[in-house]
């Protein structure tokens, strides 16, 4: 017997240090689950989530936020500083590297900044840095950010920008393998598959817990679910509320998320104000944020913003839920039986085919012929974003990272913003006098003005605002972003 245990003791020793081992591995590797592929990684093209998800691990900005949003250096070394009313000068940190080697300095920023803005780029991230029309260099680690105008929210778009390297950014390579200066190495891209990304060893800040993360693409949120509590996913985006309880572990925090309809005001029978007003009336809200999203969601209050958001007017709130009054107005309008084209995707955000197949199941109670048309998510991005002919109604869920109206009016409400449906110029004027003043009480005014005029005209029909919620594996620690990044440095795995 002493034999056999003399025999069996330093095989076990070796089956458990490679038992220990494995774990150790395992532990090190997370695997995450996003509705959609991303369309491309290169972080300055594409309005896209799915590219962000990741990116957000591979390129940073020179400024950051903490997961409660408070806004803090990133790349920079400190704030911006205003040095004239439209100059910004940031001092950057030294010794960070990209990932190809090259030296982060003030010629990357430069560079970056012209490329974002440059309308031959045509970025549809336009709408964060509108205000920006150059950059210039002062030294190795200062450089100079110009407005055209007076910008008080500068120091939030350099939240939003990311910093690219700019030898490689020429590269054919760049849009499908990513080098910044993050804390996650791009590994490879699996199309239709995965992403993998690793610890960047190098990191000038400090070091990641988790060593590697894999991100697949999965669009039905069940799959995810399945695949989540099979333990082959860590962390799943967009949990069903009605999961929440099932999950292993569940993360919600109201978020940025804003589901609208965009309403052509400049064609189609949503041309006429009164069908637009009555699309509104329309739709039982409420009746989608407890059934839909079972009160993981609240009313949007007639406005593309949340109360925290500077520019919020709190004297306007939704159209309350008025079906006769909406068939009384399409009957005035002569469009009871108009077909009205809504556009939609499915998987990129919460529950947006069913909000889609909602709102159009109200639309038809009140008398017109909703076309449902959902498209894959490339294809969607670009029917949302293609200026030349606009669909009747598009469905889209905007996040305003900048908490600051600028961002959210610049893109939808003002003619000619990236995913607007009206020639409104008088509204347009006004929101572009609003980005470049600096007295608060004017400026707040002049939004609160654009609010009330867009409700009035009715250019969108305003829903709900979502939180966000995750489903997380036992293992994972994570405690959310208000601002929604999904940062793996910030995760940590437990045993």
């Amino acid at each position: 017997m002493n034999r056999l245990l003399r025999f069996l003791l330093p095989v076990f020793v070796i089956f458990l240090g490679a038992f220990v081992t494995f774990n150790a591995v395992y532990a090190q590797e997370i695997t995450i689950a996003i509705g959609s592929e991303p369309t491309t990684l290169d972080p300055q093209l594409r309005e896209d989530g799915g590219e962000r998800a990741v990116n957000d691990n591979v390129y940073e900005t020179l400024m950051a936020r903490t997961h409660e949003g408070t806004l803090v250096p990133g790349l920079a070394a400190a704030p911006p500083k205003l040095i004239s009313p439209t100059v910004w000068e940031v001092r950057l940190r030294p010794g960070i590297k990209f990932h190809d080697g090259s030296p982060f300095n003030a010629d990357a920023v430069v560079f970056s900044v012209k490329r974002i803005i440059d309308p031959k780029f045509n970025s549809e991230q336009i709408s964060f840095f509108a205000s920006i029309k150059d950059a210039r260099k002062v030294d190795n680690l200062r450089a100079r950010i110009i407005t055209d105008g007076p910008d008080p929210i500068l120091p939030s778009r350099l939240y939003w920008m990311k910093i690219v390297p700019p030898g490689y950014a020429n590269d054919p390579k760049f849009a499908e393998a990513p080098k910044g200066t993050g804390p996650y190495k791009f590994v490879s891209w699996k199309r239709g598959v995965s992403i993998t990304l690793e610890r960047n060893e190098d990191y000038w800040g400090p070091k990641p817990q988790i060593k590697k993360v894999h991100y697949r693409f999965i669009g039905e949120p069940g799959t995810r679910l399945a695949g989540l509590m099979a333990g082959e996913f860590d962390l799943i985006t967009n949990l069903l509320p009605e999961f929440t309880k099932r999950v292993p572990k569940a993360v919600h925090i109201l978020g940025l998320e804003h589901p609208i309809i965009i309403l052509n005001a400049d064609g189609g029978p949503t041309k006429d104000v009164r069908v637009r007003q009555a699309l509104n009336y329309a739709v039982d809200k409420q009746a989608l944020a407890e059934g839909l999203f079972e009160g993981f969601a609240q009313v949007a209050q007639g406005q593309l913003l949340s109360p925290s958001f500077f520019g919020f007017n709190k004297d306007v709130g939704p159209y309350p839920y008025d079906p006769d009054k909406a068939r009384a107005l399409l009957k005035e309008a002569g469009a009871l039986g108009v077909s009205v084209e809504i556009i939609g995707t499915a998987g990129r955000w919460l529950k947006d085919r069913e909000l889609v197949e909602a709102v159009a199941a109200y639309w038809e109670q009140a008398g017109v012929k909703p076309k449902v048309r959902i498209f894959e998510f490339n294809e969607y991005l670009n029917r949302l974003f293609d200026r030349k002919t606009r669909a009747d109604a598009i469905f889209v869920v905007s996040s305003n990272e900048l908490l600051d109206a600028d961002k959210s009016f610049s893109a939808y409400y003002r003619a000619g913003g990236i995913g607007s449906s009206n020639s409104d110029q008088e509204l347009a004027d006004l929101i572009n006098r609003a980005r470049t003043e600096t007295n608060v009480e004017k400026r707040a005014a002049m939004y609160h003005k654009a609010v009330k005029t867009a409700y009035d005209r009715a250019y969108f029909v305003w829903l709900l605002n979502i939180e966000d919620i995750y489903g997380l594996s036992k293992r994972l620690d994570w405690k959310g972003r208000v601002d929604a990044k999904m940062l793996v440095s910030e995760m940590r795995v437990v045993q």
